[in-house]
């Protein structure tokens, strides 16, 4: 699915990267190229099915120095050699790392591939793939959205994003954030593809400009950013036209007038508004 990774790569450039490059099957490269022009594109060797092929991992690894951070997974589907592909990338590479959809999947039951890692990792799942990771039901999930959270980011060692209605944002050291931004027009096909690369790159500024801020920040930061542009998107598309093309179209609005998802009796802003403030300057 090369929307979903096409999104990510204009979505981190969209929130503030200098560069992002996607990397996907050879025979996909084409569609980078096409759409995305400010999007760098790397091709792959692929599997017969035209996904990712265990063997890109020799040829990748050397062209990711130049990284600050990795996203992984948006759209890289559920081959069997794709998820071995991705097994191999988040044991061997040492890099602050985002991961989401199909590379959270590959993980199932892998949980010690994940808490082995020494950089830092964000999970951005949505019920089912948490409940994937887990290996527990979706309704388990939804019963304690709250827990569940903070269980997978204790024991995966990870920042876990837990997707939906009121999106969590658990920290290992068992800080929350429940975001109030976003609406029920989001719930579309690449909306958390857009997320996965807003974090990706939030994430590679404040480390690159070694802002004095906590990581979980960053991403709950991003989490409420993608709302806000999801809400901003519906005042004039309304829920139901929304798309996620949508809401890159109203990032940069949403990082100019973070105020805007504060009512009036909300004010004076709130620490996430003056926390988006101080890195849009």
């Amino acid at each position: 699915m090369s929307g979903a990774a096409i999104m990510a790569g204009k979505a981190a450039l969209r929130s503030g990267a200098g560069l992002a490059q996607v990397a996907l099957p050879q025979s996909l490269n084409i569609a980078v190229e096409t759409s995305a022009l400010e999007v760098m594109s790397f091709p792959l060797p692929e599997t017969d099915a035209g996904t990712i092929a265990p063997e890109a991992i020799e040829v990748l690894t050397p062209r990711l120095d130049w990284a600050d951070v990795i996203a992984l997974g948006c759209g890289i589907s559920r081959n069997e050699r794709t998820q071995t592909f991705v097994r191999q990338l988040v044991a061997r590479v040492d890099k602050p790392m985002v991961i989401d959809a199909d590379g959270l999947i590959a993980l199932s039951g892998y949980g010690e591939v994940l808490r082995q890692r020494k950089s830092l990792t964000v999970l951005t799942p949505h019920p089912g793939e948490m409940a994937a990771l887990l290996q527990t039901s979706t309704e388990t999930i939804q019963r304690d959205r709250v827990g569940v959270a903070l269980k997978a980011a204790s024991e995966f060692k990870a920042i876990v994003v837990l997707k939906g209605a009121r999106t969590i944002t658990a920290d290992p050291d068992g800080t929350l954030f429940v975001n109030l931004t976003g609406n029920a027009g989001m719930a579309t096909g690449g909306s958390g593809d857009v997320l996965t690369g807003m974090i990706a790159s939030l994430l590679a500024q404040a480390l690159c400009r070694r802002l004095d801020v906590r990581p979980v920040e960053v991403v709950a930061a991003a989490v409420f950013l993608h709302g806000l542009a999801g809400d901003i998107a519906s005042w004039e598309k309304g829920e139901v036209s929304l798309t996620a093309g949508d809401l890159l179209d109203h990032l940069p609005r949403a990082i100019n007038e973070p105020e805007l998802s504060q009512p009036l009796t909300l004010r004076p802003l709130s620490p996430f508004v003056r926390f988006v403030v101080r890195m849009r300057k």
